[in-house]
């Protein structure tokens, strides 16, 4: 087998039992995102596609730690893999530093690397956090960690640090406010603005009808 068929082999088996919102079929819709933005750009296709299968192989919030999530494990997991598939080190530097740049984090983290090939990973993991999928992904992870739905009396809190925005235990509504609704200003690609338009005013439909339920109006 090639190498991508044997990392979505590896994939598949290491998330099998994972949250819902971060399983396997989470990877997969962001190696299709991936792969329709690269289109439209000069690319190494191989780092995007090894970089949209591993990016979230471990992710932090799973494996808990003093800071509020391992940020080592991921990088780890993806390094051993590849060095047991004998990918150039090159690669797996490039796809390393995909894995270790490309999380919102609260949206006050400063990339410490910069390639295209991050940027459509990025994107992709991105588009796959908005719209109706992502309000899927939202709630799903909002029952996950047994959280309010929504509670007027907490008001979202914007400009968290990274330390406060993986610590915080926020009504799920609010995390719309803390992330969801930033990403359309933050994609990085012609490509990904674009798809992220429909899935943003999705959100904000969406948004409108549950406060009007909320209130009693509809």
């Amino acid at each position: 087998m090639s190498l991508i068929d044997n990392t979505i082999l590896f994939v598949k088996q290491k998330l099998e039992n994972a949250e819902a919102g971060h399983d396997w079929f989470h990877i997969e819709r962001v190696y299709k995102n991936a792969l329709l933005i690269a289109q439209d750009e000069v690319c190494d296709i191989q780092i995007v596609k090894l970089g949209a299968l591993l990016h979230d192989i471990a992710d932090s919030k799973f494996y808990p730690d003093a800071s509020g999530g391992d940020e080592t494990v991921g990088p780890k997991v993806a390094r051993e893999f590849l060095e047991s598939q004998k990918v150039q080190e090159e690669i797996i530097i490039h796809v390393i530093n995909i894995i270790e740049n490309i999380s919102f984090k609260g949206g006050n983290f400063e990339k410490k690397f910069n390639s295209i090939e991050l940027e459509i990973v990025q994107d992709a993991d991105r588009l796959d956090a908005i719209g109706a999928i992502g309000i899927a992904r939202t709630f799903n992870y909002g029952g996950y960690k047994n959280r309010q739905l929504y509670n007027p009396e907490i008001a979202p809190k914007l400009n968290m640090s990274k330390e406060e925005y993986k610590k915080s235990e926020a009504p799920t509504i609010n995390h719309f406010y803390e992330k969801l609704l930033l990403l359309k200003d933050k994609m990085n690609t012609k490509k990904g603005k674009i798809l992220a338009q429909e899935r943003h005013k999705f959100m904000e439909l969406f948004l409108a009808q549950f406060y009007a339920e909320w209130d009693g109006e509809k």
